[in-house]
């Protein structure tokens, strides 16, 4: 039976055609297989993930307050999909189109998804969350141009229902999409209480498919084609840049924690080479990027001391965790933290959300990072800090003092001056004011001696 399985799953990897009958069959024992190996439910439309933190598959700098789900289809020609699903209990979702590249193509996040007759969208302002009518369907369309990614702003949407992937071989090429939920009620983990979107084709004769027959004729199992560089820099790459003529061995990492915008890959490359370029992409640049976020960067080394601490403001954003009735507003959608390894590898270590920090009356925060060994007493949320854990083997190819942060800025207000989405060159940052945190590194008894524990 053992061989068996193997054999029909190496099948079903290379795209190999099998009768319907075995292949329903090698469908169902992959999937079983594959739920005793990697954690996490998936479909056979949704063939690749969920991506968390450890122990999710954990590639392309994923979110830990986030899961991500992707699908790889090839349309037939003439035929349509939709995806049809219920609204997941969290904070935020969406459905993204990818160019092999790992450049986004387009978002339809929640609020421009309309919901179907009877139901209500409980992601719109002031919605019941709890509605228990919560349908929607999404149609994939195929187009030969390619729509630029958005500005993580919230904007209005067609009312169309409709994400556009990008055409490449004739109404017959394969579209990468990527389903995200972030911050799951507590109550909902993973899939927030709701099964994973179903894929529904209907071929140009008119004939719909559902399940296993919509996927086998959209070949979802097929070889991940897409170049590998877009879920990381390439070592000899990476150790380049990180080996810049008279720079220390701690470069590009700075006492004083520089923040960068985060922009497309060449100038990323140019944090470690200098000349920082200016941000002519719009959605976040490459490796699989949301374009419902911003980002920004900052590569740190505890050669400077093991304890980073980060000051900043927090902006205004809803309240979900705890299963609140009502949708509420702010001046984003949702805020992170991460710690990671480096561009290498892309994973990371763990992210803090906005509702996981505490904060004073001025939604001030005070965040710790360090490896779990430099921790000090005090770094925890009865003492008013939040903890953040560095990577214990730093980039993994070297150097095991350096950590890369990425802060998430989602779906801004317009009228919101201070988020990242209003930035779109390093020099900008400063018209942040304190909603760009500050860092410093010290010393585990320096931080327990001047952030006293409440009694």
């Amino acid at each position: 039976m053992g061989k068996r399985l193997v054999a029909l799953v190496a099948m079903i990897g290379l795209g190999l055609a099998l009768p319907v009958g075995a292949a329903q069959a090698a469908g169902k024992a992959a999937t079983k297989a594959g739920a005793s190996t990697m954690p996490g439910p998936r479909t056979c439309f949704w063939y690749r993930g969920p991506h968390n933190k450890d122990p999710y598959i954990n590639v392309a700098y994923p979110d830990a307050g986030a899961f991500y789900w992707s699908a790889v289809a090839s349309i037939p020609k003439g035929a349509t999909l939709r995806l049809k699903g219920q609204y997941p209990h969290a904070r935020y979702m969406s459905f993204v189109s990818y160019r092999a590249t790992g450049q986004a193509v387009e978002s339809l996040p929640d609020y421009q998804i309309a919901p179907d007759p009877g139901s209500s969208n409980p992601f719109m302002p002031g919605a019941d969350r709890s509605a228990a009518k919560r349908s929607y369907t999404v149609t994939v369309a195929l187009r030969a141009d390619s729509k630029e990614a958005g500005e993580g702003k919230l904007v209005a949407g067609d009312g169309s229902n409709t994400l556009r992937a990008p055409l490449v071989d004739n109404g017959n090429s394969a579209v990468s999409i990527l389903y995200r939920i972030y911050a799951n009620d507590k109550a909902h983990p993973v899939t927030g209480g709701m099964p994973l979107p179903e894929a529904e084709l209907t071929l140009a004769d008119g004939q719909v498919l559902r399940g296993e027959a919509a996927c086998q004729a959209m070949n979802t199992r097929q070889t991940w084609t897409s170049d590998v560089t877009a879920l990381g820099v390439p070592v000899t790459q990476y150790l380049a840049l990180r080996s810049q003529p008279g720079k220390p061995a701690t470069w590009p990492a700075q006492p004083q924690m520089d923040w960068h915008v985060q922009h497309p890959r060449a100038a990323v490359a140019s944090i470690f080479t200098g000349g920082h370029e200016k941000d002519t992409a719009r959605g976040g640049g490459e490796f699989y990027p949301n374009p419902d976020n911003r980002y920004a960067r900052a590569m740190i080394s505890t050669k400077f001391g093991p304890v980073v601490v980060l000051r900043g403001k927090m902006p205004l954003t809803p309240t979900t965790q705890n299963g609140d009735k009502v949708m509420g507003q702010g001046q984003l959608r949702y805020w992170s933290l991460c710690s990671n390894t480096s561009m290498v590898d892309g994973r990371v270590i763990d992210c803090l959300y906005d509702e996981q920090i505490p904060l004073d009356a001025d939604r001030n925060y005070v965040i710790v990072l360090s490896k779990p060994k430099d921790r000090p007493r005090n770094a925890r949320p009865e003492c008013g800090l939040a903890w953040l854990p560095l990577p214990e083997d730093g980039d993994k190819v070297g150097d095991p003092d350096f950590s890369l942060l990425v802060i998430r800025n989602m779906l801004a207000d317009p009228a919101f001056a201070q988020s990242l989405q209003a930035a779109l060159d390093d020099k900008d940052l400063p018209k942040m004011g304190e909603y760009l945190p500050k860092g410093q590194h010290l010393f585990p008894n320096t931080v327990e001696s001047l952030f006293p524990c409440p009694l």
